[in-house]
């Protein structure tokens, strides 16, 4: 009952920060925290009365995993990076998940999935130190709509000091922000099979709320599932 509560009334001051246009997500509960990875439940701002999500819904961690090794990052051409001539040791089109993230994820996720209310959207984050003044950072979250898994992929490795390389002083903590980029996102979202991507559509507050986010719909019921490859000792 009291999160019940906690979530009317963050659905409240939701209501009230849309004029703010603020960026912060409300935590309703953590399902997995360390200092560099974590997934959670938070509050959806953009759900309305006849939006709310399939949830909560009982999904296999090898369903789970057959979307997130189905993304696909599409970089665009750079002849500085030796795409043209070959030189770029980065496929231009390449899976947006590891095999060890998904291995990590995929549990977690599908355990949050099994948790939310409808009014709630799962989140997660991974960061990585690139060298000592800076981190790169994948972030995102997913939910259910009738037969179709929705993924966010707000951030793939980017870089934490984006802002600051341009002068512009860094304001926000990306931890707290999972939802919203913290860089420029070149490379292009898709899935494959391509059969099984649904058609995004947003309208009403949504739209307002989720003008510049990637997101995938995916018809997950499509998919076989995925067998998780354990980590060699």
């Amino acid at each position: 009952m009291s999160r019940l509560i906690c979530l009317a009334f963050l659905a409240f001051v939701g209501a009230g920060l849309i004029g703010a246009c603020s960026p912060r997500q409300f935590t309703t509960v953590t399902i997995y925290d360390n200092p560099n990875t974590y997934v959670r439940l938070e509050f959806d701002r953009t759900v309305t009365k006849g939006t709310e999500h399939s949830h909560p819904i009982s999904l296999t961690p090898e369903q789970i995993a057959a979307v997130l090794g189905g993304v696909r990052i599409h970089e665009p051409i750079a002849l500085v990076r030796g795409d043209i001539l070959g030189q770029n040791p980065v496929p231009r089109v390449h899976p947006a998940f590891t095999e060890k993230d998904i291995t990590l994820f995929a549990p977690l996720l599908a355990l949050a999935l099994s948790k939310a209310t409808p009014e709630e959207v799962v989140t997660f984050y991974q960061t990585q130190k690139i060298s000592a003044i800076t981190r790169e950072v994948t972030s995102g979250g997913l939910f259910v709509q009738g037969d179709e898994l929705h993924l966010i992929l707000a951030n793939y490795r980017s870089h934490t000091r984006y802002m600051a390389d341009f002068g512009a002083a860094e304001t926000q903590d990306d931890r707290l922000t999972p939802l919203q980029s913290l860089a420029p996102q070149e490379g292009r979202l898709d899935f494959d099979p391509e059969s099984a991507k649904g058609e995004r559509l947003v309208g009403g507050l949504g739209k307002f709320l989720q003008w510049d986010r990637r997101e995938l719909a995916v018809r997950y019921k499509q998919l076989p599932p995925r067998p998780l490859v354990q980590p060699t000792p």
